[in-house]
């Protein structure tokens, strides 16, 4: 959705493609940083499936709802009250032209939270029980929406970056109704909301805790690559919002692999009908579609900026800054299929500690080398080949970790206890 409402701003000014960088990282990053609610809600579901307990899941999607729910009120009023004292803290206060526009972005678009995180358990228990026919549905109409709703407001009433806004939020709204629609299609209450225990607290914070650390380490790279590009001027950071939605637009058809893991894994490592040979079996599949995903998906979305880049914007100086990342923007999509697969993995087996220790230390390292990028050279060639580095390391610690002889897919007694698998955080 924000892909769409780079391609329409940007074919009406640059000013406002500019904002739509700290604009989308504020409501986008953010919701990204939610994703430990998804993968809480798959994990848990596809697990309890695997039990043969529906009740089991039943209680805990409704009690994941809640959670998304809540935080997605405060979400809301986090927007409201500190929207844009962070897009100044982000941006510069130098850049007001361009706080005013985001900030406007990200206030319209702050009505949806609530709705964006239920939608987004929805999702996500609808795949845990392998069922993505309802959410491709829900997502396809949000999808149509939120393009003609761009087009509407933008190009022909002309309101140009709240017209974008309205039209994402609307199609957020819409798509969070009929993920909903779709649970209780399958026999689920999907309306039905429980406060959850203490206790139950607590599970979920046992599995959401290092997937928070995880998913927050990833965003905060990406931000940080924002945050490298905002430094270099208004024309810098139009090319680069431009190549990093396309690059998360890209990035998205490895997910489909990473879910995959997780909903077929869990009965494969520690089901009832557990075979850790299929699991491995399945892996090294999902690995080698990974590889040709990203070596296809690298060369077509490669090419796309390259030579059409009027799709997204009509000013040369953008589109120069623009080709000049294309060799490390195409480095780091040939891994991040690869990348989601294994990384689903490790949280099918719940390997959650050393996944969020490994995302930690990528991030670490990351930043530290970017920043150094930033501040001597002022390159956003150079910062993009920092999330390469960033993309190959995530890649090369995931891949050592399963094919160690202890790891989960050869050891029998990995995780392993009268729970089934019971991770504290720390």
């Amino acid at each position: 959705m924000s892909l769409i409402d780079t391609m329409v701003i940007g074919q009406t000014s640059s000013l406002l493609l500019a904002a739509l960088g700290p604009g989308t990282v504020f409501c986008d990053y953010l919701c990204y940083i939610f994703m430990f609610l998804s993968i809480a809600t798959s994990n848990m579901v596809a697990t309890s499936l695997a039990k043969k307990d529906e009740e089991l899941a039943q209680h805990q999607v409704s009690m994941l709802l809640f959670v998304a729910l809540t935080c997605g009120i405060g979400m809301f009023l986090f927007t409201k009250l500190f929207g844009t004292q962070v897009l100044t803290a982000f941006t510069g206060s130098g850049n007001y032209d361009i706080i005013s526009a985001a900030n406007t972005y990200a206030q319209i678009r702050g009505f949806a939270w609530p709705a964006v995180l239920v939608g987004l358990v929805a999702q996500s228990a609808s795949l845990g029980m392998k069922d993505s026919w309802g959410p491709l549905k829900a997502l396809a109409a949000a999808s149509v929406i939120n393009g003609v709703g761009d087009v509407l407001l933008c190009s022909v009433c002309g309101y140009g970056i709240a017209g974008a806004a309205w039209a994402t939020m609307v199609s957020q709204i819409v798509a969070a109704f009929m993920m909903m629609q779709n649970l209780n299609n399958k026999g689920f209450r999907a309306f039905s909301f429980t406060i959850p225990s203490s206790s139950e607290l607590l599970q979920i914070f046992e599995i959401a805790a290092p997937v928070f650390v995880t998913m927050t380490s990833k965003v905060a790279f990406y931000a940080l690559l924002t945050y490298s590009a905002t430094s270099m001027g208004a024309i810098t950071l139009a090319a680069h919002q431009v190549m990093v939605n396309v690059l998360c637009m890209c990035t998205v058809w490895g997910e489909p692999l990473s879910q995959t893991a997780q909903s077929f894994m869990p009965q494969l490592i520690y089901g009832a009908k557990r075979n850790l040979m299929k699991a491995r079996v399945l892996l090294k599949s999902l690995v080698m579609i990974g590889a040709i995903t990203g070596t296809t998906v690298g060369a077509v979305g490669t090419l796309v900026p390259w030579l059409f880049p009027s799709f997204f914007t009509n000013d040369l100086m953008v589109v120069q800054q623009m080709h000049k990342v294309l060799i490390p923007y195409f480095c780091a999509l040939l891994v991040t299929p690869s990348v989601h697969c294994l990384e689903g993995t490790l949280l099918a087996g719940r390997d959650l500690r050393f996944l969020s220790q490994s995302m930690g230390a990528c991030f670490g390292i990351g930043a530290f080398l970017l920043m150094i990028i930033r501040n001597k050279f002022g390159s956003l060639p150079g910062c993009w080949w920092m999330l390469v580095l960033f993309q190959w390391g995530r890649f090369g610690s995931a891949l050592q970790r399963l094919l160690s002889p202890t790891g989960m897919l050869r050891n029998e007694n990995f995780n392993q206890n009268d729970e089934y698998v019971k991770v504290k955080a720390t």
